[in-house]
């Protein structure tokens, strides 16, 4: 996890242009380089290390010998990398996954060499003898990019959009500054006066599809085609197992958030699992927060004891958790309301994590809900087909939700985030199982997730089957929801005028409560005008829902009453 920032065609001065980048220093806090490209006088990189895999070498831009025509910054992780480099018999000169990027392009071009790639990541690559730029990310947006581009050819790329909405351009007195879209590429030409121009945009891979890379795989051998139930649940095993041993690559410790769900449960076990059979020498720190009676902080505790973790628990109070509101919405970049309610527990406990302990690669569930058809609404769904409809879509808008809070709440403390439910070859394989295979059964939502892991004895069974439980709602009881405490708080800073006045005030995604409200005053205040980083709030489907907790669905207070 690393923060990446680079202008092309830049009209003002440099040294000035670059305090933007230091927006994005809490990415970073090992090291900082600043450099311009050769030739380019108003071309330059900015990068901020956060030293992961090799602590001499990992500087950025990436230059080698071999190549000195290519410039790359990337923020990621590229679990195949030596892999590749064996098959391909590529001679490193650094110990950086990211030098594969290099060799790979000048092999085979841009195209073939974002599809081989199994990880994470976020990049700018300057190729200066065929005067090209290439920006690219991850299928599922894990790592985050943003960019601005004006008509006469400016380009400003940065890891967050904090560290461009201030940039200046004599051209532009407003900067429109937009996300790079997960699973994309963009050529770009480079004039000769460092300006840019647009050639194409390419979207490289759908979340159905198998990635290419899988074909240099050296996963366990799957079983073979069919979708008989014990061949689907041993496949996804495997998948799985190998989706968490990869994630391992790290030279600084690893922890994991444990919030004693399904998901973060199943990471966990599988996590401390993988690391015995490493022989890593530290024990597993996991990490719960909740306020007190949090049903959260009881399950994880379970799950730790049967796991055998070095368990942290962080308790907050509603005091604590208001307070952060402000800086947790200025860290997202966002004022979606469910965005915002479960991101002041991850910002808190990852603050923790800093503070108190080592751990600085951080496992976590993201993205089995999307996935696995996790939320409660789904089983309000038409048909499995369109339940399948709706998990492509949530996982396409990650990037807006799930992947944006968890990457940035555990970003503003400099730590990595690692997600082995978006592993490419898991996802896909789940997703090309028959819709019918996916749907929540019997009244449980993720049953075949559940049931995959049945037999393993990896979590309590209590936790196996454990009814979802959204993060924001979780970690306080039930007497008294977070998003309870919450619309409290703002009751008294919004009143009724200032909702009669939505409309007119903020005509585009209007608040229609006075949380929504809240937070995009907060929002605007930090960055005014760039509501339109959000297109959309996050609802449940197929219900007539107002609020995105689950604690008010139907099928939430049936189970609690039960």
């Amino acid at each position: 996890m690393c923060g990446i920032w680079a202008l092309f065609g830049s009209d003002d001065c440099l040294s000035v242009q670059c305090l933007s980048a230091m927006k994005i220093a809490h990415r970073g806090p090992d090291a900082f380089r600043f450099e311009n490209v050769n030739g380019y006088t108003n071309c330059c990189f900015g990068f901020h290390r956060l030293a992961v895999v090799d602590p001499l070498f990992g500087m950025q831009p990436i230059r080698v010998k071999k190549y000195p025509y290519l410039w790359l910054c990337y923020n990621g992780e590229i679990y195949n990398h030596k892999k590749m480099q064996q098959h391909f018999e590529f001679e490193y000169q650094t110990k950086v996954d990211g030098e594969i990027i290099l060799h790979l392009y000048d092999k085979g071009g841009i195209e073939q060499t974002i599809c081989m790639l199994d990880g994470v990541f976020a990049f700018v690559l300057l190729d200066t003898a065929n005067k090209k730029v290439f920006l690219g990310r991850d299928t599922y947006g894990v790592r985050p990019l943003f960019k601005a581009m004006t008509e006469d050819g400016f380009l400003a790329v940065c890891s967050e959009a904090k560290g461009l909405v201030t940039l200046k351009h004599s051209a532009t007195p407003f900067l429109k500054v937009e996300p790079f879209l997960p699973g994309h590429y963009e050529v770009l030409d480079l004039k000769p006066n460092g300006k840019v121009a647009s050639v194409e945009m390419v979207k490289y891979h759908h979340c159905r599809d198998v990635p290419l890379h899988a074909l240099y795989d050296n996963v366990e051998k799957l079983f073979p085609g069919s979708f008989e139930i014990e061949t689907v649940k041993n496949n996804l095993r495997i998948l799985f197992n190998n989706a968490v041993k990869k994630r391992l690559m790290t030279d600084r410790r690893i922890g994991c958030l444990l919030s004693g769900g399904l998901d973060s449960s199943l990471v966990a076990a599988t996590l401390l699992k993988q690391l015995k059979e490493a022989q890593v020498q530290y024990p597993l720190q996991t990490f719960a927060i909740g306020m007190e009676d949090s049903p959260d902080l009881l399950a994880a505790r379970k799950v730790a004891d049967h796991i055998g973790s070095e368990h942290y628990e962080v308790l907050f109070n509603s005091e604590e958790g208001i307070q952060a509101l402000d800086e947790v919405i200025f860290s997202l970049e966002t004022y979606d309301i469910t965005t915002v309610r479960a991101s002041v527990g991850m910002y808190l406990i990852s603050k923790y994590i800093r503070k108190n302990t080592d751990s600085v690669v951080i496992f976590s569930g993201e993205g089995s809900d999307e996935l696995t058809q996790g939320y409660i609404y789904f089983h309000k769904a038409p048909s499995p087909e369109k339940a399948e409809e709706e998990s492509e879509r949530l996982l396409r808008e990650l990037y807006l939700f799930d992947v944006l809070r968890a990457d940035r709440t555990t970003a503003a403390h400099g730590l990595e985030l690692r997600v082995p439910f978006l592993d490419h070859r898991f996802s896909s394989y789940y997703l090309s199982l028959p819709p019918e295979m996916r749907i929540p059964k019997n009244g449980i939502e993720k049953h075949l997730l559940r049931e995959t892991f049945e037999d393993s004895n990896l979590i309590p069974k209590e936790i196996l089957w454990r009814p979802k439980e959204a993060f924001s709602d979780g970690i306080t009881s039930v007497k008294n929801s977070w998003f309870k405490i919450l619309q409290e708080y703002v009751e008294h800073q919004v009143d009724d005028a200032m909702m009669a006045n939505a409309a007119q005030k903020f005509p585009f995604n209007t608040p229609k409560t006075k949380e929504g409200y809240y937070y995009r005053q907060v929002f605007e205040r930090h960055y005014p005008g760039r509501a339109d980083w959000l297109s959309h709030y996050w609802m449940p489907k197929w219900i007539n829902a107002t609020d995105p907790s689950a604690r008010t669905l139907t099928h939430y207070k049936s189970a609690v009453k039960a």
